[in-house]
């Protein structure tokens, strides 16, 4: 767990939660920034992530969403000059704090990338490296693993006759899902979705839509989209981000029917962005 590796340490408000959803936290950001060299990408962002729930990010494009995502699992930090202030709060403990192992943090907070990346090896190897990586050597155990990761990402009828074929023989829509049984086999708490399904067609789309719905019964899904049906679909929270503000994080019903800020509303509308 990342306890172990980590010791305890103003702008407009946005509105957020006038419908309140009955779910266990996972996540509290406080006064999040997001620094690249002086230009912040990020400003005073807070809100809370609810547990075994999916949670959209929308907005234009540059507005600060993906950045945000990257920031839970500390991903900008591979990026020269990026920094972050303020708190995102998980399992009581800062993980922005300098003092964090993220090499665990990462395996407690997985992400899957817009663009399909399975590795140049079988799929079999895809979900089995970095589980020998982390030290699980056993081949019945591994066998296993592989078996339920490729069950929860949908993958397993497809493949179980192909496991040592290359992954990259996959469809696009196939090899995405594979991504996430990758992901889902360091058994993550939380799981980052940037853009999943955008470069797939729509019957790929469709199945990974299905997916995460499926998965939140067992993960914490916090995914970014530039797609307005699909967040309406697949997420129980949206939150509407603009030039690095959030502003506004409610139930996705609320925001896609009754939003309390106009920029919303015209957002959602197609009038910009």
């Amino acid at each position: 767990m990342v306890t172990t590796y980590l010791e305890k340490e103003t702008i407009e408000q946005p509105i957020q939660s006038t419908v309140q959803l009955q779910m266990e936290n996972i996540l509290k950001v406080n006064n999040l920034e997001i620094f690249y060299g002086e230009k912040r990408a990020v400003n005073g962002i807070s809100m809370d992530i609810g547990k075994n729930s999916v949670t959209a990010l929308i907005g234009p494009s540059g507005c600060g969403k993906s950045t945000f995502l990257r920031s839970i699992n500390r991903m900008n930090d591979l990026i020269p000059g990026a920094r972050a202030q303020g708190e995102i709060i998980y399992e009581d403990l800062n993980i922005l704090s300098e003092q964090i192992n993220v090499v665990a943090l990462r395996k407690e907070i997985g992400m899957v990338f817009q663009k399909p990346n399975p590795f140049p090896k079988s799929i079999y190897e895809n979900i089995t490296h970095a589980l020998k990586f982390a030290g699980i050597k056993n081949k019945s155990k591994l066998d296993q693993m592989v078996e339920e990761s490729l069950q929860k990402a949908a993958l397993w009828d497809e493949v179980k006759d192909r496991l040592h074929k290359s992954a990259l023989s996959l469809s696009g829509g196939q090899q995405q899902r594979l991504c996430i049984a990758r992901t889902i086999a360091m058994k993550p708490a939380v799981m980052l979705l940037d853009e999943p399904s955008s470069a797939l067609d729509p019957i790929s789309n469709a199945k990974v839509e299905d997916l995460i719905v499926d998965l939140k019964k067992d993960y914490s899904i916090i995914i970014v989209t530039h797609n307005m049906q699909q967040a309406s679909r697949i997420s129980d929270k949206t939150a509407f981000f603009l030039n690095g503000d959030l502003i506004e994080y409610d139930a996705t019903e609320k925001i896609f029917t009754n939003p309390s800020v106009k920029k919303t509303e015209e957002y959602i509308s197609g009038r910009f962005g």
